[in-house]
């Protein structure tokens, strides 16, 4: 298992965790030993936005001792007083909930409370106006709480809440469909998107990624929105190269789903590559880096992908992009012309010329 470091503190979380919105679909006796494997394997970060209620009792049991080893995502506006999910604004019903959910798992914290599914501005206002983020506030103060996020599908939801300078952790939904304009949840374009990925890592905030396989569509070829099914592997590894990302959360209905997922740690760059998705792109994607890294290698040694997204880092507001930069062993300024990358970029980026403005951007 990989670990990537929380930006506003000092949990290194799995870069990959669990989903829990299909595990109901198991035995309860399936739904023990598949948290087991993971927490073998390495996972620690668990997403507690579940169908159902039958997962925190399994979780509950499962990790046990191991409760100081691993990191949950509760979500306040999740309720499930009556066995499945159900999403309210009601103080009293948030209460109730948050309360089962702490007695269930058999733990007195949470790693991390989430403003839940809020895709609306006017449901962020009605959610302080019910007094539920100053309940939460209060929890913070008492420890309860060591960390606030928000999951949302609406990038103008999460920039509200980024612009209040509290959350450490948002939970979005990053996938090719969503970010090329397809799907229920495909809310902004792929340049909005993509902006909102980089702000989040220029503050400092971390991403834990919901939905990567677009509810499984991108996985057939009969319900993708491409021309071809993705692999799961491709629709990981391009979560995770997106900026800010620290975790992947995909669902599970079972032991075998978790082996499947787990077997992308083995899984080699090339049947990780995606740059297939360049035939794919609308035309607001082409000629904007992704970081796939299909153009490597270059001849003069230079990390194409890495240089890009320290720029547009350092252009969106990273303070420490720059540095990053500036103690890469080869810069922008290393680039000959050669135009291989150019030949290369599935995405259609005038690479060696971006090389130069990014060598001109930094002065080296």
């Amino acid at each position: 298992m990989e670990y990537r470091k929380l930006p506003h503190g000092t949990e290194q979380l799995s870069i990959l965790g669990l989903g829990n919105s299909s595990l109901s679909a198991a035995s309860e006796k399936e739904q023990q030993k598949t948290i087991e494997q993971a927490l073998d394997c390495g996972m620690n970060l668990f997403d507690f936005a579940a169908a159902d209620a039958a997962p925190f009792a399994a979780f509950g049991k499962a990790v046990g001792s191991r409760r100081k080893d691993v990191y949950y995502q509760i979500h306040f506006g999740a309720n499930y007083e009556t066995g499945v999910y159900g999403w309210t604004l009601d103080l009293d019903k948030v209460r109730r909930s948050v309360s089962w959910q702490l007695d269930t798992l058999k733990t007195d914290y949470i790693d991390f409370g989430f403003i839940h599914c809020i895709d609306e501005l006017s449901d962020l206002q009605q959610f302080e106006e019910n007094g539920i983020l100053s309940y939460m506030q209060s929890l913070k103060e008492k420890g309860v709480i060591h960390h606030f996020g928000l999951s949302s599908h609406t990038p103008a939801v999460v920039h509200a809440l980024l612009d209040r300078g509290f959350l450490d952790l948002v939970m979005f939904s990053i996938n090719p469909a969503y970010d090329y304009r397809h799907g229920e949840y495909a809310i902004g374009s792929s340049g909005e998107r993509m902006a909102l990925y980089r702000r989040c890592e220029a503050l400092g905030v971390g991403i834990s990624v919901m939905k990567p396989f677009c509810g499984g569509q991108l996985l057939n070829a009969e319900t993708s929105p491409f021309p071809a099914a993705l692999t799961q592997a491709q629709c990981l590894q391009y979560a995770l190269d997106k900026p800010a990302v620290l975790t992947v959360l995909p669902g599970v209905r079972g032991f075998e789903d978790l082996q499947r997922i787990l077997s992308f740690l083995d899984t080699p760059a090339e049947a990780r590559d995606y740059s297939v998705l360049g035939t794919f792109a609308p035309v607001d994607a082409k000629g904007a880096c992704v970081y796939c890294n299909h153009c490597a290698p270059c001849p003069q040694g230079l990390d194409v992908g890495l240089i890009n997204k320290y720029y547009d880092l350092a252009k969106a507001g990273d303070e420490l992009a720059r540095d990053h930069y500036l103690h890469l062993a080869k810069k922008a300024g290393a680039c000959v012309g050669c135009g291989h990358c150019d030949r290369r970029c599935p995405f259609s980026v005038e690479q060696s010329r971006r090389m130069r403005e990014i060598a001109a951007y930094f002065g080296a």
